[in-house]
């Protein structure tokens, strides 16, 4: 019994490091590239407000949290791919299963998203279940995971439901769910980083307007009503729930840089 629960222990250590990691790289990669590059894209602040060092200690200790309940939903999904619940395919990758997968996985994740997103924002369930990650107002990428513990398992607990749906169609590739996870952390962080580096024109082209920017989440956290997506904006705008000045606003962050450029210019 005493082996039995110092190995549960260790594993779930170990969970514990690899998520902690993952968001450290993401959070942290992000926060030290635009401190880096600060002049260069401070006119692509979408906010005036920055957010104090208090916000991002609270982001921080909420995602550690979040990071703590993830490591428990994680060692769950271990024990399922162990069982055989989850067939694995331990060979080579193939790419004719490994690109269809991290297409599903993505797809599936935004689908899952959206609609637990939207439940949050019930009344019934706001105040304790999503109101953690509202408090940050002007996001850092250290918000990424700061979530309240009934958000972080909504969040985690679709994980291993995935994984099962699709090994129904094929044994699960190494690779895609390392290419999905990376994905996953990396468009997080862009989004609640704070600064726009899309391009002009980016959300009313036909090949990238379906992709969610920094605006369109930074848009959620300041209006709340609006803009529940996390990768694509296809949900919300078959819902009515974009927010009607987003590509208005994006496009007044995106031309600061030229109306500048352009004053020079004719001085």
């Amino acid at each position: 019994m005493i082996e039995t629960l110092f190995l549960i222990g260790e594993r779930l250590l170990h969970s514990f490091e690899i998520e902690f990691i993952r968001y450290i790289i993401g959070a942290a990669g992000i926060a030290i590239l635009y401190w880096l590059i600060q002049r260069a894209i401070a006119h692509r602040r979408i906010q005036n407000r920055v957010a104090t060092r208090a916000e991002r200690l609270r982001e921080f200790r909420q995602s550690v949290e979040t990071i703590a309940v993830f490591s428990v939903v994680n060692l769950l999904t271990f024990a399922m791919f162990r069982a055989g619940w989850i067939p694995v395919n331990r060979g080579a990758p193939e790419l004719v299963i490994l690109v269809p997968q991290i297409i599903a996985m993505v797809l599936l994740h935004d689908t899952w998203f959206y609609w637990m997103h939207r439940t949050l924002h019930l009344k019934l369930l706001f105040r304790r279940g999503h109101a953690a990650h509202h408090l940050s107002r002007t996001p850092t990428s250290w918000a990424a995971y700061s979530f309240a513990p009934i958000e972080a398992v909504f969040e985690s607990i679709y994980i291993p439901v995935m994984f099962v749906a699709i090994s129904w169609v094929a044994p699960i590739q190494p690779w895609s769910v390392f290419i999905f996870l990376g994905h996953q952390i990396a468009r997080n962080v862009f989004g609640h980083s704070g600064f726009e580096l899309a391009w002009p024109g980016f959300t009313r082209s036909r090949l990238t307007g379906w992709l969610t920017t920094t605006t369109h989440h930074d848009l959620h956290h300041t209006e709340g009503r609006y803009n529940f997506g996390l990768y694509f904006t296809w949900w919300d705008r078959m819902m009515g729930t974009e927010h009607p000045k987003y590509h208005e606003r994006f496009e007044g962050v995106v031309g600061r840089r030229a109306v500048a450029t352009g004053g020079a210019e004719l001085a």
